[in-house]
């Protein structure tokens, strides 16, 4: 019997479609009401563009377009499952999950960072994570302390 109209995979095409999963972070995943709502968008933004790639008629291609979507969509449902919202902090006497500090280096410098969630932070906005260097240091200070990094002194100058 012979077989027709059959379509056989390549290996290239195999491999740009199994991607590995995103890696998940062994630290709780704590999230801002910002940071948890910016999950769900992207979750939605996932869902989104794997569903307009699942109609793509090419199974090869089908299945190219629809791997990132995918890997997203399986990272983002577990960070989603996993969310612990913190409330923003009602004391501005020290460093909190989701506070803002201000404080100075050595050099004069002046920084000011919020303390967010691993999947919200981002440094050129103006946003660390919990669990970076700097922001465990400052965690649970007070304006005035001083901590030491990398052999430079950061004093804390403001908590908002």
């Amino acid at each position: 019997m012979a077989v027709a109209f059959t379509k056989e995979e390549s290996f290239e095409t195999a491999s740009e479609t199994l991607l590995p999963d995103r890696p998940i972070s062994e630290h709780p995943n704590l999230v801002t009401e910002a940071g948890l709502k910016a999950l769900e968008l992207q979750f939605k933004e996932a869902r989104e563009a794997y569903d307009g790639a699942s109609t793509i008629d090419d199974v090869n291609e089908r299945r190219r377009q629809t791997a990132n979507p995918l890997r997203d969509l399986r990272y983002l449902a577990a960070r989603l499952r996993t969310a612990q919202l913190v409330p923003y902090p009602t004391s501005i006497d020290t460093v909190a999950f989701g506070g803002t500090v201000t404080f100075r280096r050595d050099d004069g410098r002046v920084q000011t960072y919020r303390v967010v969630g691993e999947d919200e932070a981002d440094p050129k906005a103006g946003s660390i994570s919990y669990v970076s260097p700097v922001a465990r240091l400052l965690m649970g200070k007070s304006v005035g302390d001083v901590v030491e990094t990398g052999g430079q002194e950061l004093e804390i100058i403001a908590i908002a």
